[in-house]
């Protein structure tokens, strides 16, 4: 408004309203951070490149260019090299859509489990995932007649598994978060028992199969498996982070959650059935892979503060490239191909301890 002076009063003039209303302004550290995830998304792409040239068969980028371009409806596949097909289209390419699937949706359950719990100690095998998985994978292996699909068993006894930790704690109506950690920590241990009766009673063959499948790896991916996953991680990445500015209310505590409208127990289980099916659906497919979903969000979370909007995806794109990069380094270091557990929990153990060490303040202050 502005003030006029009449002859004998003052006359308070309204002013006249804007004719449109301007646009919310985007800050400098929000643009920022915004350059930062297309930075992931670009460095996701050269990873994945050099992960398809990577290996005991060399291949340049122009064979994979072709392969690749051979695809497109109305080119003639049949001009290119047999072998670079299988090699491109049929083993290397598989293997990195499923690591990066991998890596983004164990990266993203990571962070919706720490901001549930208010715990960044907390990574997706706290309700026992890892531990029904295996059990449903081992029986699978022993007793094929009675389950003859590994995937599928391993799936269904995670998502047991996390059944009975989130009806077990519940109490009054609610889940306490306490109640959910301490009877995570029993199934797993239930489960775990319940493996190590499997392994005792298993022949070598069995025993080792079972071993190995537990330690995890991307060796048989294939485009079939890449269906499965593609969807399953779509739809939950995208759900967990258009949810992300309620999982920053739910981060503050239930009581200050219930102040400001939201429903505390009905936001835990959206997220923690969202979370858990992407952990299982990955869990199933590759076997366990450790530290991708309790390292990332803790990197994401560094470099870009505690927002859960940035968090989620840059999780997401750092848990794809971070599982590119060991299992490159899992296939080609030695003539025979490493766990790619081994891999991710070397070079994750000494990032966590340079976390406790230089940042604990930081990272453990929401």
């Amino acid at each position: 408004m502005r003030v006029t002076a009449d002859a004998e009063r003052l006359v308070v003039v309204p002013r006249e309203p804007p004719a449109f209303s301007a646009a919310p302004r985007v800050t400098f550290r929000e643009r920022k951070k915004a350059l930062f995830l297309a930075a992931g998304v670009a460095l996701l792409v050269g990873v994945g490149l050099v992960a398809m040239l990577a290996g005991a068969y060399s291949i340049s980028i122009a064979d994979v260019g072709a392969v690749l371009a051979a695809r497109l409806p109305g080119v003639d596949g049949s001009l290119t090299d047999p072998v670079h097909r299988t090699v491109v289209w049929e083993i290397r390419l598989p293997r990195i859509l499923m690591g990066a699937l991998v890596g983004m949706g164990l990266a993203t359950a990571g962070a919706v489990y720490q901001g549930v719990f208010r715990n960044p100690l907390v990574e997706p095998f706290i309700l026992g995932v890892s531990a029904g998985a295996s059990f449903g994978a081992s029986l699978a292996i022993l007793l094929p007649a009675l389950i003859p699909n590994l995937e599928v068993g391993a799936f269904a006894f995670a998502l047991l598994a996390v059944a009975m930790v989130y009806f077990s704690s519940r109490t009054g109506g609610r889940n306490p978060i306490v109640g959910l950690i301490l009877a995570g920590v029993i199934v797993n241990s239930l489960f775990q028992a319940l493996v190590s009766i499997l392994k005792y009673s298993s022949d070598d063959a069995a025993l080792r199969a079972i071993v190995f499948w537990i330690m995890g790896g991307l060796y048989y991916s294939s485009w079939r498996d890449v269906a499965v996953l593609l969807p399953v991680m779509t739809l939950g990445i995208a759900l967990m982070w258009g949810l992300s500015w309620r999982l920053n209310v739910l981060s503050m505590g239930d009581e200050e959650a219930r102040t400001l409208g939201v429903n505390p127990e009905r936001l835990k289980l959206v997220f923690i059935l969202c979370a858990t099916l992407m952990t299982a659906v990955a869990v199933s497919a590759v076997g366990i892979i450790a530290w991708v979903g309790l390292m990332m969000p803790h990197a994401a979370r560094m470099l870009l503060g505690p927002d859960h909007r940035y968090v989620i995806p840059a999780a997401a794109l750092m848990g794809a490239t971070y599982l590119l990069v060991c299992d490159t380094l899992a296939r080609t270091l030695t003539g025979t191909e490493i766990p790619i557990s081994i891999v991710t929990s070397i070079v994750g153990a000494p990032y966590l301890f340079f976390l406790l060490r230089t940042r604990t303040r930081f990272a453990f202050s929401g």
